[in-house]
């Protein structure tokens, strides 16, 4: 994965975090708690998905690449 497409797929999991916690609040206000709950959990879940593959796609990249000096 290069590293803009990292960065891009970052940033949509941070959105979607925040989106998650904006549905979450204003759903409470709305609908209630539980339903604001089940307004929330996709963003929620989406986000988790992202940073999971993030991380495994870092954590490969660092393996296969090893660390390079550059001196």
């Amino acid at each position: 994965m290069d590293r803009n497409r990292f960065v891009v797929l970052a940033f949509v999991a941070f959105g979607c975090v925040l989106a998650s916690f904006v549905t979450l609040g204003f759903g409470r206000l709305a609908f209630g708690f539980r339903t604001a709950q089940l307004l929330a959990a996709p963003f929620g879940l989406v986000a988790f998905a992202l940073v999971v593959v993030l991380f495994a796609s870092s954590v490969w990249t660092t393996f296969v690449s090893g660390v390079e000096d550059t001196d």
